[in-house]
């Protein structure tokens, strides 16, 4: 970064926020429950005054307030990150409990627009309502992958979707199509920036090979494909198997609060790169970061 007068200022990935707060409401259209975490802007970092929205999608059968801390760290990056928390049944699979599905992305994005322009709201014109980029980990990486590619396969969508034109960029954490709808698909991401997030001690069914074959899927660059080495299938979560989900066989060697924090950097840091176009975001994201980072490894394909 160059200020005025020549001076260089190297790029820190550090978040830009140091507050932020939370609020619980309730989605309107769905019933669904919601955990709304945005940063407090001061007068110090006013030259981003509205925050892009971001989506997170959780994973099946996870509580939404196991992806507080994860939440929260996105949020200092300058998001504010809305977590929906959503029940299905699925008689097909014998399922009933909570998992996402890709109808959400819409129904969140109008109520949050709604919010924007509500005076009594917490987080009254503080967004950039033109701008979502979609979070999601396991079954609801897979959710935002179809929904990315336009299209609507059960079970992760059901009746019809269209993807909304404010969707700007992507990063998915522990995620396979396969597991989600049972099959690979060519993702036609028409040019969204799509980041896959694994960690390579993943013992559950997202294997980290099965994400290497979604990343190779992906038809547009820019992609990435960036493992965090000694998370497992819940390094995103607040503790590792929360209650209630499908645990995971493997025994993380990075700690959980480390896992956590990298997740939920290099998910921000590639969001502000390309749906903020943030040009030190951006050389962190392709050149530097991978290297002052002991706990990643990244491939990239970058537009050409």
């Amino acid at each position: 970064m160059v200020l005025n007068g020549g001076i260089n200022i190297p790029f820190s990935p550090e978040p830009l926020f140091s507050l932020v707060r939370s609020y619980k409401t309730t989605i309107p259209s769905n019933g669904d429950l919601a955990d709304i975490y945005f940063p407090v802007i001061s007068s110090s970092n006013i030259n981003q005054s509205k925050t892009p929205i971001a989506l997170l999608l959780p994973g099946s059968r996870v509580e939404i307030n196991q992806y507080s801390q994860f939440a929260n760290i996105v949020a200092r990056y300058g998001f504010t990150v809305v977590i929906p928390q959503h029940t299905r049944s699925l008689p097909d699979f014998g399922f009933t409990g909570l998992l996402p599905e890709a109808s959400q992305i819409n129904e969140v994005l109008d109520f949050i627009i709604a919010e924007n322009s509500n005076p009594s709201s917490p987080i009254f014109d503080t967004l950039a309502i033109d701008n979502l980029v979609l979070l999601g980990h396991s079954f609801g990486g897979a959710v935002g992958l179809t929904a990315i590619d336009n299209s609507c396969i059960y079970p992760v969508c059901e009746g019809g979707f269209q993807r909304p034109k404010q969707l700007r960029a992507a990063a998915f954490f522990a995620t396979t199509t396969f597991v989600g709808i049972g099959k690979f698909i060519p993702i036609r991401n028409q040019g969204i920036p799509i980041a896959l997030i694994l960690g390579t001690q993943d013992g559950s069914s997202v294997t980290p090979q099965k994400t290497q074959t979604d990343y190779d899927l992906i038809q547009e660059p820019p992609k990435a494909l960036i493992s965090v080495v000694g998370a497992n299938h819940y390094g995103i979560t607040n503790v590792n198997n929360p209650p209630g989900a499908r645990p995971d066989p493997n025994i993380p060697t990075l700690p959980q609060e480390q896992s956590i924090e990298t997740i939920a950097r290099w998910s921000a840091l590639y969001l502000r790169a390309y749906a903020i176009d943030d040009n030190g975001a951006l050389d962190y994201i392709n050149n530097t970061g991978d290297s002052l980072d002991e706990n990643v490894t990244v491939i990239r394909q970058l537009k050409n």
